[in-house]
C-alpha cells in the first residue's frame, strides 16, 4: 500500500485537475461548485486535525478563526468599495495576494491571544474554553450593525488575482485546489519534523514529555497558532466563494461540522480530513434533497463509522485495500 500511495496521490491530483472538463462533459456544472466547497472545508479541517488528531487538543472553538478569515476578507471589501479605510487607518482592498496572507495573519494573532488563555488547562475545560471564545467573537459580530450585524456581510464580486478572473467559477477552483494542496504539504512537513514528533508525544503522555525536560505548552501553542491561521485561509476563501460572510460562520455548530469532517474522513491521518470533507459536503448535499432533517440520518451514519470502523474512512480504506491485495 504504501509502495502504491504515490502513484494513487498522483491519479488523484489527475482527476481533481480535470474536473472542470469532466464536469462540462458530463453536463454537471454544480460539481465544481460542490468541489470547491470540499476544498475550501478540507483546508479548515486539514488545521482541527493538526491539534486534535496530532496534539490530542479538543476545540470546539476552531470556526472562530474560520469566521475571522471571512470578515477580515468582507470587510476590507467593504471598504474598499466605500472607498475608506478600517478604523481610518487601514485602506480596503480586493487584492487576494493581500487579503488571503492578511486574514491568515490575523486569524494566527487571535489564536494566540486564545491560545494563551486555553492552552493552560486540559480536558474539559480547554473545550469549554474554546467554546466560549468563539461565541464571544459570533456574539461580538452580531452586534457590530456596521458590518452587518446578523445579516452578515455582502461582496459583489470576488476578490481578484492578477492575470486570472476569479470570477469564473473553474479558475476559483484551481486556486482553492492549489492552495489546499500546498495547505496539505505544509501540514505533512509539520507533522513528520521533529515539532511534529513532539507534538505527537504531548498527545500520547504529556506528562512524560514534561519528565524530559520538554515544556508542552509552547509547543501546543505554536500548533494552535498554525491551526487558526489554516481555519482563517479557509474562511477566506469561502466568504469569496459565497461572496457573503456572517456570524454563522463562527457559530459552535461550525465547529462541530468540522470536528465530524475529521472525525469521518479520520482523526490523526493526512488524508483523513480530505476524505472527511468530501464526504460531509457530499452528504449534505444529497440528503438536503431527501429531507429537511437531514442531520438525523447523517449522525447516524457517523455513529456507524465510530462504531463499526477503526480511523474514519482512511482505516476503512487501507483495511479494504490490504484485504484485496
Amino acid at each position: 500500500m504504501r509502495a502504491l500511495r504515490p502513484a494513487l496521490l498522483a491519479l488523484l491530483i489527475v482527476l481533481l485537475l480535470a474536473l472542470p472538463v469532466l464536469s462540462e462533459a458530463l453536463r454537471q456544472p454544480a460539481a465544481i461548485g460542490l468541489a470547491t466547497q470540499v476544498l475550501i472545508y478540507a483546508i479548515a479541517a486539514m488545521s482541527l486535525n493538526l491539534i486534535l488528531g496530532y496534539g490530542g487538543m479538543i476545540s470546539f472553538g476552531h470556526a472562530a478563526f474560520f469566521g475571522i478569515g471571512g470578515y477580515v476578507t468582507g470587510i476590507l471589501y467593504s471598504h474598499f468599495a466605500e472607498h475608506s479605510a478600517f478604523l481610518g487607518l487601514v485602506p480596503g482592498t480586493n487584492d487576494m495576494l493581500i487579503v488571503l496572507p492578511l486574514a491568515m495573519l490575523i486569524s494566527g494573532l487571535m489564536a494566540a491571544i486564545i491560545g494563551a488563555f486555553c492552552l493552560r488547562t486540559n480536558g474539559v475545560q480547554f473545550i469549554m474554553i474554546t467554546l466560549a471564545f468563539a461565541q464571544m467573537l459570533f456574539f461580538l459580530f452580531v452586534s457590530l450593525k456596521t458590518y452587518g450585524g446578523d445579516d452578515g456581510l455582502m461582496m459583489r464580486r470576488r476578490d481578484v488575482l492578477p492575470f486570472l478572473d476569479t470570477r469564473n467559477d473553474t479558475n476559483f477552483y484551481l486556486v482553492c485546489l492549489t492552495l489546499a494542496g500546498l495547505w496539505l504539504a505544509v501540514t505533512r512537513g509539520v507533522v513528520r519534523s521533529k515539532f511534529g514528533l513532539v507534538l505527537g508525544g504531548l498527545r500520547q503522555n504529556e506528562q512524560r514529555m514534561e519528565a524530559i525536560g520538554i515544556a508542552p505548552y509552547p509547543y501546543k501553542l505554536v500548533a494552535f497558532i498554525i491551526a487558526g491561521m489554516g481555519a482563517g485561509l479557509a474562511g477566506a476563501l469561502m466568504a469569496n466563494y459565497l461572496r457573503f460572510v456572517s456570524p454563522g460562520m463562527m457559530n459552535w455548530t461550525r465547529s462541530g461540522d468540522l470536528m465530524m469532517m475529521v472525525i469521518l474522513g479520520g482523526v490523526g491521518t493526512l488524508m483523513g480530513p480530505l476524505l472527511g470533507a468530501a464526504a460531509f459536503v457530499i452528504l449534505e448535499s444529497w440528503l438536503t434533497t431527501l429531507t429537511e432533517n437531514w442531520q438525523f440520518p447523517l449522525g447516524l451514519l457517523l455513529l456507524a463509522l465510530v462504531l463499526f470502523t477503526n480511523g474514519g474512512l482512511a482505516g476503512l480504506l487501507d483495511r479494504l485495500w490490504g484485504r484485496t491485495r
